[in-house]
């Protein structure tokens, strides 16, 4: 079935269009022109544009939003933050991990995401013994993914200790592979017979959770490689004393930073970091609100400037893209304390076409996805922004009367079905730290 949309405005490679129209067929976009010669459903207020990308999600982390805004300790921070996030981890069986997912996909269906990059870790039972079918969590998770209708990349992750030369504590078993031929086979199961939404890439989780004799193993991986570097301090200072070098370039020498590979967080780079990356032309992902949130730290202002960007909403203490984006110019604009510090020079509009880039086009290079842009022959991934509201929506409300500008072509109507049932069965596995409610 062929849609029509006629929004007021439409983002192009070519820069804003007004009063054109988009055709749509069996998932891809067919036809551009002015609305006079394709007359479409109109959305005169409203701006079409690529579906925005979340290339880093831990979706099981939604289950305790909320639950760790508050400390008994005069020195919380990430690490104790860290148990906190085992023990949820811990509270979840497979039932629980697809309904907690399936609300964090729904929430970014809502904000106008329509392809996530799910860094997935939990592989096993709690205590570390394997499922009958040792792939449970990750079919879980893909399968709540496809049920709220936003493209999937499974970053299947290898994990096998708790730090470098630690053995990994009880709460960890169940992230962890004993061989990265293990990692490796799970990718290959979950790669066969996948529907054409989802995608599978691997992502060694960080220096202090995998052995440097793995690394090597993966580099001939064909796929997008993920992973966590450089985070903390403590992270990089470890990985000095142990090996001699940074996180970033323990990686490299193992042949994994080139085009394929996205460093997420980078906010604490040792020398020479940054242009290793550049110069690999591999990716950053940036996470705002979490790096806020746990206080990590802010991503260089160099790296912002000189390296290819992506977002992730990380640990979803928030999930709102627009705000990931924005935040890499304001914080950009704190640390060199001028304003436009990422906008191209004399460019009116180069600021807003650069970070939505980054919120877009970014994290399809960073997933291995096709090119986004809304072009003839592109996949129909769109988000309609109503200029008359700040909020975005992946699918439009329900007094978009049922247009469908999403990957799948649920109309909007299949949130507001589906909304109460996800946000019902998320409720029964909402945890804190310790307790199930």
């Amino acid at each position: 079935m062929t849609r029509v949309l006629s929004p007021g405005y439409l983002w192009t490679p070519e820069g804003i269009r007004r009063g054109w129209s988009v055709a749509m067929a069996d998932g891809v976009i067919t036809a551009l022109a002015p609305a006079g010669d394709l007359p479409g459903e109109p959305f005169p207020d409203h701006l079409l544009i690529p579906g925005l990308v979340n290339a880093h999600s831990h979706a099981f982390q939604r289950a305790f939003r909320g639950h760790v805004q508050w400390t008994d300790s005069a020195e919380d921070s990430f690490w104790t933050w860290r148990s906190r996030m085992y023990a949820a981890a811990g509270a979840l069986p497979p039932e629980g991990l697809q309904a907690m997912s399936a609300l964090a996909f729904l929430e970014m269906a809502e904000a106008g995401i329509t392809e996530v990059g799910e860094f997935h870790y939990l592989h096993h039972q709690p205590g570390g013994a394997p499922y009958d079918a040792p792939d449970e969590l990750a079919r879980r998770v893909i399968a709540a993914a496809l049920d709220v209708g936003v493209r999937i990349t499974l970053l299947r992750v290898l994990y096998a200790r708790g730090g470098i030369g630690e053995p990994p504590a009880l709460l960890q078993r169940r992230f962890c592979d004993t061989t990265p031929e293990a990692a490796l086979m799970a990718v290959e199961r979950l790669r066969q017979g996948a529907d054409p939404r989802v995608r599978v890439g691997l992502a060694p989780h960080s220096i202090r959770a995998v052995p440097a004799e793995w690394l090597p193993k993966l580099a001939g991986f064909e796929g997008v490689i993920h992973s966590h570097v450089a985070e903390q301090p403590a992270e990089v200072a470890a990985c000095l004393e142990a090996f001699g070098c940074s996180p970033l370039a323990l990686l490299a020498d193992a042949g994994l930073v080139d085009e394929r590979f996205t460093a997420v967080h980078l906010t604490h780079p040792s020398r020479g970091d940054i242009d290793r990356l550049v110069s690999a032309e591999a990716t950053a992902c940036v996470c705002p609100s979490t790096e806020l949130d746990l206080g990590d730290g802010l991503a260089p202002l160099d790296l912002r400037r000189r390296a290819r960007l992506c977002i992730g909403t990380d640990s979803h203490a928030v999930i709102d893209p627009f705000y990931e984006a924005r935040t890499v110019e304001l914080h950009a604009r704190a640390q060199a304390g001028q304003r436009n510090v990422l906008s191209p020079v004399g460019d009116r509009h180069g600021l807003a076409a650069r970070l939505l880039g980054i919120a877009t086009a970014g994290g399809r290079r960073s997933l291995g996805a096709p090119e986004g842009a809304i072009a003839v022959g592109a996949p129909a991934d769109l988000a309609l922004l109503d200029l008359r509201r700040p909020a975005p929506a992946g699918m439009p409300p329900r007094e978009a009367a049922g247009v469908d500008v999403s990957i799948k072509g649920l109309p909007a109507c299949y949130l507001g079905r589906h909304r109460d049932r996800v946000r019902r069965s998320a409720n029964r596995w909402y945890v804190d730290a310790d307790h199930q409610k």
